[in-house]
């Protein structure tokens, strides 16, 4: 003898709420129907087993990448649907008091199985998330890493939309608030580089505090245009230049610096640009520079000067030690040639930018003449004295001795 649930015709309740909820797979229904058919013909809420089955469905549908919204529908229009077929309503005329009786079976059973599925759909989305995160951050530290699995490393790149086979750039941007990956400030630069359409080709991720861009660098224009964007985005109106900046933003990420690596192609091109761009910060802050943009293409001379570091530091100690001698230390007269080769060896702005008279500037100079036997005004000495200033920046001579 057929049964209620047969008379029931659930497999055209099913098609019709999948096509509802936009064409899902009524596998994902799982025993639903079923299950809310046998409940409310006898009664009962579902038993814990059964909606066990329903947390299990959530998670098989968020991995299989079904969206949350569509999957309650799927389940609420299958039970709206079903509800006009189940035998009680059926003999609703009859029986008053068990369409009552089946509507409360009923709408108790549905708030369960959802709340069993949407629990089980966030579980899911909740590790797939985590281990999404996880996989980028391998990615980025393989990538950056420069390590030897270059095969590998080109292969996954794809799944993060970046075609390494062309020149690419990377960016480090330092600020005095440290970049998290929970930071606001990637999804905006994000937004801001790739524009509306958001189909350019650009990885932001974060590490150590900072936050590092990797994006296609085919020409200067390319660069200059991303760096601009990013200037933007984090309001730094010095690097938005035609661009209208969002005062209200300037600040909120702390005050930034960017340090850029030259365009190379391939995974290793890429790690190469990386440790590029935090030399060239690094090299930034023995300097004492503070413009917005460090390119690693402007201190090329800052990296031949420190390449062979016991040459340099021979050089500082031949020219520069006599200083020490001089009253109130090598400071002041260090400083004076520091400030004189930054202005293009111009007394009169060395003197403004130093709040002294051009007559101070002039004697410093000359001081410094009797004390090491160069003179400024001679070309070649004066180049010595520059590379020897600049080296002893680079070493932090005075504060740091160097050794013999």
């Amino acid at each position: 003898m057929a049964t209620q649930r047969d008379a029931v015709p659930l497999d055209t309740v099913a098609a019709l709420a999948a096509s509802d909820a936009g064409g899902l797979d009524v596998a994902l229904l799982g025993s639903f129907l079923h299950v809310l058919t046998d409940a409310v013909d006898a009664g009962v809420p579902l038993r814990r087993k059964q909606l066990r089955e329903f947390r299990a469905q959530g998670d098989a549908a968020a991995r299989a990448g079904v969206a949350l919204r569509a999957l309650l529908d799927l389940y609420l229009s299958s039970a709206w649907r079903l509800w006009r077929e189940l035998p009680a309503v059926a003999a609703a005329a009859e029986d008053p008091s068990g369409v009552v009786t089946a509507g409360e079976v009923m709408l108790r059973a549905v708030d369960d199985a959802v709340a069993e599925l949407a629990e089980g759909y966030q579980l899911a989305r909740r590790t797939l998330v985590r281990a999404e995160v996880l996989a980028r951050r391998e990615f980025v530290d393989d990538l950056l890493s420069g390590t030897s699995d270059v095969a590998g490393v080109l292969g996954r790149a794809q799944a993060f939309g970046l075609d390494l086979s062309s020149p690419h750039a990377v960016a480090v941007v330092t600020s005095t608030t440290p970049f998290t990956d929970a930071s606001s400030a990637i999804g905006l630069v994000e937004r801001t580089v790739q524009g509306s359409k958001g189909d350019a080709e650009l990885l932001v991720a974060t590490k150590q505090d900072r936050l590092i861009l990797v994006f296609p660098a085919p020409d200067l224009d390319a660069v200059d245009h991303v760096l601009t964007r990013v200037g933007r985005a984090l309001g730094t109106p010095a690097l938005a230049s035609n661009e209208s900046v969002d005062l209200r933003r300037a600040g909120e990420y702390g005050r930034t610096q960017i340090g850029v690596g030259r365009a190379r192609g391939g995974a290793v091109g890429v790690a190469a640009s990386y440790r590029e761009a935090l030399d060239a910060l690094e090299l930034a802050s023995a300097l004492g520079l503070d413009a917005p943009v460090v390119d690693a293409r402007d201190l090329l001379v800052y990296r031949v000067l420190i390449s062979d570091r016991a040459a340099i530091a021979d050089l500082v100690d031949t020219l520069l030690t006599p200083l020490l001698v001089a009253r109130g230390g090598a400071g002041p007269l260090l400083e004076t040639l520091q400030v004189y080769f930054d202005t293009g060896a111009n007394s009169a702005s060395t003197a403004r930018r130093m709040h002294l008279s051009v007559r101070a500037v002039t004697y410093r100079l000359s001081r410094i003449k009797d004390l090491t036997g160069q003179d400024v005004g001679n070309p070649v000495e004066a180049f010595a004295l520059h590379t020897a200033v600049l080296g002893a920046m680079l070493l932090d001579w005075p504060s740091t001795r160097l050794s013999s």
